[in-house]
């Protein structure tokens, strides 16, 4: 198929879209169409500070291609902010009809040096209140006006430190994981309003990534990470309640899966211990789509 997805009069507010990501998701929607509002505090990669030029310059140069966004300041780490993010949608478009949670933050330390006790530096609370905590805020307004128009896409932006594990990011990887959950229950509620919640695992060289990529880096494009983005962001996209891997090119689905386990009426210690091998068999997994089909994954065990 040939036909160009476009975003004609789609409006879009992306977090943390004054750089990396975020912005190249918004250079590529507002060039088909999209009307975006680009969201970036300006802080630093561990959100200390603020810059509250990066948005604007981000919209001045969607302006420059002959496309159209405004910018919010506001932080996602609050109810406040994340209202106030929405409401800067509502004030210059009237509708949202796409949330991309892109913001983020980097505070890393290995687990066992991890600091969030009073007089030391919180290297865990912040990381959630942008990651996490900031997903809900901003996501949450707008899923009541997507929910009253009746259709709405929601793109989050998890890691694969968080899905499969990174040392020295116990804080982020919790996050990003969070994020997994909160997609999943997401779908669930969404369905019946037509609105269609995904993440992304994204592999780029961003400003948050510079210093751990390497060599690899100058394969890693961000832009590269932003067609998947529109694509789940737009009418045609077909999933939701889904985690993709994304980067350098390559697109992939990253699902839960769950194995048919081993059954015993009586299960005892030792019946799990002899049996592991049966418990740990990937042969004819199974793949539910939601709580009620992982608890069917039960039941012919009771017949």
């Amino acid at each position: 198929m040939s036909d160009q997805l476009g975003f004609d009069g789609k409006v879009v507010i992306i977090t943390g879209a004054g750089g990396g990501l975020g912005r190249q998701h918004a250079l590529l929607m507002a060039a088909r169409g999209a009307l975006v509002v680009i969201n970036d505090l300006g802080g630093a990669v561990d959100g200390s500070g603020s810059d509250k030029g990066a948005a604007e310059r981000v919209v001045d140069e969607i302006k420059a291609l002959g496309g159209e966004a405004v910018a919010d300041t506001n932080s996602v780490a609050t109810p406040a902010g994340g209202k106030a993010i929405v409401q800067t949608a509502l004030d210059a478009y009237g509708k949202v009809d796409v949330l991309v949670n892109n913001a983020g933050i980097l505070r890393d330390k290995s687990f066992h040096n991890l600091t969030f006790a009073e007089g030391e530096p919180d290297l865990l609370n912040p990381v959630l209140d942008v990651h996490l905590k900031g997903a809900f805020y901003v996501t949450q307004p707008a899923w009541v006006v997507m929910r009253e128009q009746g259709y709405g896409r929601i793109i989050s932006t998890s890691s694969a430190a968080g899905i499969f594990g990174n040392f020295g990011q116990t804080n982020y990887g919790a996050a990003k994981m969070g994020l997994v959950g909160f997609t999943r229950v997401l779908a669930v509620e969404g369905a019946k309003y037509n609105i269609k919640a995904n993440a992304i695992a994204p592999l780029a060289l961003t400003r948050m990534t510079e210093n751990i990529m390497g060599g690899l880096g100058d394969k890693l494009d961000p832009g590269l990470v932003s067609p998947l983005v529109a694509f789940l962001a737009h009418d045609d996209c077909p999933v939701s309640g889904q985690v993709f891997s994304v980067g350098g090119g390559r697109v992939a689905h990253v699902f839960i899966a769950e194995t048919k386990g081993f059954y015993q009426h009586d299960l005892t210690v030792e019946a799990v211990r002899d049996n592991w091998a049966t418990v740990t068999d990937q042969t004819g997994y199974g793949v539910p789509n939601n709580l009620g089909e992982e608890t069917a994954l039960f039941l012919p065990f009771f017949a």
